[in-house]
């Protein structure tokens, strides 16, 4: 164990952090897997569910060891080649989207032989933070042109949010906000800051004007979704999510204090998507305000230790990398907790490394890893330098080892011809 432990590199408190987020989504997960394993006449054996998130996160950790040992630099230029990589999926996703027990699920695609759904926004959402935070850095030092960035940050951001809002309106929201914050730190001028939000909102109503004038067309069919989410959000008119929102308000309410007991939550068998969306609402059912509060804080910690990798970056492009990548999480997580007491309408946004899913939890480590890259201190790094130089030293020394045996080989096969020749006597003589 210490050998493993010694084996991980960079900051070790977020390895903490992450680690407890992770080893205690097994017990909501388990518990709020019930409604899915009797849905459509099943067994109602929820070890199957357990087992595949434990694979999730086995795997997700995996994801974490290996990005972490990867210097984040090289993650610079990999961000321009992929963005395009992106586009081609986040199209094809538009295209050929998978749906999922029935309901519109343009957003996910099926793996070839592997058979398991993949969302391209989250992948889509990762690639953009680390080619917006290379162009700042790239620009940190240069007067910023308004016509040079609409070229080289603002078209790349906005491709990647339209082929992404027909299917996710809250994806592409938290994606532009956190693009936003991510250029505010960054020194990006708000003068030219204030005309791209006018636009990102001028092309968001002309999009909902063109769904209005084709409603029947799939590409808009999620319009009225949003627009009923945001008026059950204002109104008391009952539906779907209104229906979620006072499940998840009952369970809240009933784990007072202490909570009901671990598996004991009464309103997963309820909830539709009491292990995905809405797990927040289960975990304070059976733990109570406590364990709530326990989760808010410890992601309020990990914010507050992303906040000292990014002071502590050695790099322009490492400190907004942490930012880009890191503050994204932590928002994602206070969405999904305000939505599961009404403080937001319903989004779809997971609680990160918490939540169930492959797609969601595998990116989510994907991030962390990079950041994790990014906190190496000076001493590993010299100390990773120092075995790479030993290394070599090691290998001159036997090239060095070996060119030596080959001439001292070569010293006596001439002696030894010199002895053995007759001739050579002759010639002394």
């Amino acid at each position: 164990m210490k050998q493993l432990i010694g084996r991980l590199k960079g900051d070790k408190v977020i390895w903490s952090f992450v680690a407890l987020l992770a080893l205690f989504s097994f017990m909501p997960v388990f518990s709020a897997s019930s409604n899915l394993a009797y849905l459509g006449h099943g067994t109602g054996n929820t070890l199957g569910y357990l087992v595949k998130h434990l694979v999730h996160i086995c795997i997700g950790f995996l994801i974490i060891y290996g990005v972490h040992r990867v210097p984040y630099h090289y993650f610079r230029a990999i961000s321009k080649v992929a963005l395009p990589v992106v586009w081609l999926l986040l199209l094809y996703t538009l295209i050929k989207g998978t749906v999922i027990a029935g309901a519109n699920a343009s957003r996910w695609i099926q793996v070839p032989f592997i058979g398991m759904s993949f969302q391209t926004s989250t992948l889509a959402s990762v690639v953009l933070f680390i080619f917006v935070a290379r162009y700042l850095s790239k620009t940190r030092e240069e007067p910023i042109s308004f016509k040079t960035s609409l070229w080289e940050l603002w078209l790349p951001v906005f491709v990647t949010l339209i082929l992404i809002l027909p299917a996710n309106f809250s994806t592409t929201a938290l994606i532009f906000a956190m693009v936003l914050m991510l250029v505010f730190i960054g020194k990006y001028p708000l003068k030219y800051l204030g005309a791209i939000v006018g636009s990102g909102f001028l092309f968001l109503v002309f999009f909902v004007l063109v769904a209005k004038a084709f409603p029947d067309s799939r590409f808009f069919s999620r319009v009225s979704t949003w627009e009923s989410r945001i008026e059950n959000f204002s109104t008391d008119k009952p539906d779907e999510d209104d229906y979620q929102i006072e499940k998840a308000k009952i369970a809240i309410a009933s784990g007072k204090i202490y909570g009901l007991g671990p598996g004991k939550s009464v309103q997963k068998n309820f909830l539709p998507q009491s292990s995905s969306d809405f797990i927040y609402a289960i975990i304070v059912e059976e733990y109570g305000l406590i364990g709530g509060f326990g989760v808010l804080v410890l992601y309020l910690l990990l914010l507050f230790r992303f906040v000292i990798a990014s002071h502590k970056a050695n790099t322009t492009f490492g400190k907004l990398v942490v930012v880009g990548l890191g503050f994204p999480m932590i928002f994602q997580a206070m969405v999904n907790m305000a939505v599961a007491v009404e403080l937001l309408p319903v989004t779809g946004q997971t609680l990160p490394l918490i939540s169930s899913g492959g797609s969601s939890i595998w990116m989510t480590c994907f991030a962390l890893g990079i950041i994790i890259s990014v906190t190496k201190k000076d001493e590993e790094i010299e100390e990773e330098l120092k075995t790479a130089a030993k290394r070599e030293e090691a290998l001159q020394k036997l090239i060095d080892a070996e060119l030596e045996s080959e001439h001292k080989m070569e010293e006596d096969y001439s002696i030894q011809d010199k002895t053995s020749n007759p001739m050579n006597a002759v010639f002394n003589k």
